[in-house]
């Protein structure tokens, strides 16, 4: 299927590793020009030179900023043109106890995962519906639906990105650009990884036995019983950047492995 992306540009945020690598990659097989982003050049650069690698002829570059820091967003959203793509995936996440979430950390926590998408689409949704297309999508969570007791404060971030994705979603009535959200599941990214690394050595099993214990304790009502890829989750957004999700507005997709048990 031809998902009609080729002359389009995406930007977007948090993209050296994980989801938002994964999106990137699949735009780029599909023809799109893409900007992904990083907190560092480095990292950044290293994330542009292996998309080269695994897509041959990939139109991809790459803008850092820190989405904890107003002014390099600020910054960041002055070099963006003609964006036709706007995927807000900037996001961070900690298991904490509810009592030792900071004040500091509750306002670190809305900055990045919040205000980042916020900062974004007030500076491209203007562009889009003078030129009458676009794509807008924030990158939530189930987490968004229910609350986890163990990190309360990006629950209810993830909570916000969907009031925000459906409020600017009223701003296009009658045009050809869209603002959805994409809700994932528990998804094996890097940061994924590195926290069942962590619980397996702390309870001295071994990774897999963390995954089965996690779904089994944590999620047991996940009907998938293991963590998605990331180009899981990535397949849906390319579909709802394409020209072809035309009809779709205004709406939360899940892709949480049934995680969220509603039928709607």
């Amino acid at each position: 299927m031809d998902l009609q992306l080729k002359g389009k540009t995406a930007f977007i945020s948090g993209s050296t590793q994980g989801i938002g690598f994964a999106i990137a990659r699949q735009l780029l097989q599909e023809g799109a020009a893409v900007i992904i982003n990083g907190r560092t050049t480095q990292r950044m650069n290293d994330s542009i030179e292996k998309l080269q690698q695994e897509v041959p002829g990939a139109r991809v570059k790459g803008i850092a900023a820190d989405f904890s820091k107003a002014a390099e967003v600020i910054k960041l959203t002055a070099q963006l043109q003609d964006v036709d793509i706007l995927v807000n995936n900037a996001g961070i996440f900690e298991p904490k106890p509810f009592g030792e979430i900071t004040d500091e950390e509750w306002l670190r926590f809305f900055e990045v995962n919040v205000l980042s998408g916020v900062r974004l689409s007030r500076a491209l949704l203007p562009g889009m519906l003078e030129r009458n297309w676009g794509r807008i999508i924030f990158i939530s969570s189930e987490s968004g639906i229910n609350i986890p007791e163990e990190m309360i404060h990006y629950g209810t971030t993830k909570t916000a990105q969907l009031s925000v994705s459906r409020g600017l979603a009223e701003l296009t009535k009658g045009t050809g650009v869209t603002v959805n959200a994409i809700l994932p599941g528990p998804t094996k990214s890097e940061g994924v990884e590195e926290f069942i690394k962590q619980v397996a050595d702390s309870n001295q099993v071994t990774p897999e036995q963390a995954e089965q214990d996690f779904f089994k304790t944590m999620r047991p009502t996940s009907l998938l019983q293991r963590f998605a890829d990331v180009t899981e989750v990535a397949s849906l957004v390319t579909y709802v950047s394409s020209p072809l999700s035309s009809a779709t507005n205004g709406t939360a997709l899940r892709v949480d492995g049934g995680v969220v048990k509603m039928i709607l």
